[in-house]
């Protein structure tokens, strides 16, 4: 017991001396990858405005960012055999690094609007920041608001809230990232005007089985990995767990359910228009 106690320890002792390391570090990756996506883009496509670099970049950086998560999830959940003491320090440590990137998206989500008020020219006399921050709030009010609860409440939960336990199931929510290069890439493919591509609809069947695996099935998993290690069967799970953790599950899970309803019938309209056009 000791000796796991002083292992808890140590580890809590080099992740303080790192933490920030790794949000420099973030502050730095993720700004620079998207001013570097932005000079690419504007060498290789000369004919877009302002607007569309920064939407082509911010979804470059959002591919690699959910690959980052996704592997650092796999990872965590491999190596953690007991789902509630088992520690491993990408558990801990990626949650700093969603500190910077959700910072560094909240504001590049606002220069999007920017540019494309700038580039419109919707001012109508009006000041240029509350213009482009009312269409922010118009357009995406939800991804703002899961940004900011993201920040304000499930990374200092992750961080100082859960104690020494849970590492498991973090490893599990930074899983439900495994959807996001798709879903962003997808974005990519329609900016470039190839949604009636093989590769888009290709892309399109991966959307939709990573969400609905890692953002839907996703905790039934948890429920279930629960309930098989302490011997509960899992619809028994949620009333052997603390009250807080089925709140904040469910608050989770409520977004993902509308969104994926959301990208079903983008898939419906993408697939019905591929088979009337080949009808023809």
């Amino acid at each position: 017991m000791l000796a796991g106690g002083s292992r808890t320890w140590a580890l809590d002792e080099v992740l303080a001396g790192t933490m920030w390391h790794v949000v420099a570090a973030g502050f730095l990756f993720f700004p620079g990858l998207y001013q570097l996506s932005c000079r690419c883009a504007r060498r290789a496509l000369p004919g877009w405005v302002e607007a569309d670099y920064a939407l082509f970049s911010s979804r470059v950086v959002s591919c690699v960012q959910g690959a980052l998560a996704a592997v650092s999830g796999i990872i965590v959940i491999t190596s953690c055999k007991d789902v509630k003491f088992d520690r491993h320090w990408l558990a801990t440590t990626y949650l700093w690094v969603f500190v910077p990137y959700m910072v560094y998206d909240i504001h590049v989500m606002y220069l999007r609007h920017w540019y494309r008020c700038k580039d419109s020219k919707v001012l109508n006399g009006k000041d240029h920041f509350s213009t482009a921050m009312n269409s922010l709030l118009q357009k995406e009010f939800l991804m703002l608001v899961h940004h900011i609860a993201t920040l304000t409440i499930l990374v200092p939960i992750g961080l100082f809230l859960r104690g020494e336990i849970g590492d498991f199931f973090v490893g599990c929510l930074l899983v439900v990232e495994l959807s996001t290069p798709f879903v962003s890439f997808g974005k990519i493919l329609l900016q470039l005007n190839l949604q009636n591509s093989l590769l888009h609809k290709v892309n399109g069947a991966f959307v939709l089985i990573t969400f609905f695996t890692c953002r839907i099935l996703l905790f039934p998993f948890m429920y279930h990995a629960y309930g098989k290690q302490f011997g509960i069967p899992m619809y028994k799970v949620p009333f052997n767990i603390p009250l807080h953790c089925n709140i904040t599950n469910a608050a989770i899970l409520a977004p993902q359910i509308y969104w994926f309803r959301l990208i079903c019938r983008k898939a419906i309209r993408l697939y019905s228009n591929s088979t009337s056009s080949k009808d023809r």
